[in-house]
């Protein structure tokens, strides 16, 4: 392990008591300080905890909270639900696919952009709907992605 991760995944462990019950938490602050879940913290973190790396290495896959790749800075979700479904989901999916040039669950060289699809955002009143990182769009069209798109990736 890295002296610079090892240090702080030592910061984070600090704060528990080596309790097995921590294991979600640990994992939660660990993605929160990494932004994704690396081989060597979970490797450390249970030894830590005194559990098995399987163990580790299961709770994080069963958690779609978890991620054990990095994401790219923007990330882009792409509804799958009936109502998103219904009223043209999967073009809007593809058209996402086709301007960032990654499908579901990949990030693009660059690491700008990971793509996402979830089961259900809940705004179904807004069906299609795409949300980019905490910005939710609603009534999406092909047209509307590539603006949208293009509007994330103006220089700050």
């Amino acid at each position: 392990m890295e002296p610079d991760v090892k240090e702080q995944l030592d910061n984070i462990l600090s704060q528990y008591d080596g309790e097995s019950a921590d294991l979600i938490s640990i994992l939660q602050a660990a993605q929160g300080r990494f932004g994704y879940l690396p081989k060597e913290v979970m490797q450390g973190i249970a030894k830590f905890l005194r559990l098995p790396e399987s163990t580790v290495y299961g709770v994080s896959t069963f958690y779609a909270q978890f991620k054990l790749t990095p994401s790219g800075k923007t990330i882009v979700k792409v509804c799958r639900g009936t109502s998103c479904h219904v009223r043209g989901g999967v073009r809007i999916l593809r058209e996402v696919e086709k301007q960032l040039g990654i499908g579901p669950g990949e990030t693009t060289d660059d690491m700008e952009y990971s793509l996402e699809t979830v089961a259900c955002f809940g705004s179904c009143a807004l069906s299609p709907v795409v949300v980019i990182n905490t910005t939710v769009y609603g009534r999406m069209t092909p047209a509307k992605v590539g603006r949208i798109l293009a509007d994330t990736k103006q220089p700050l």
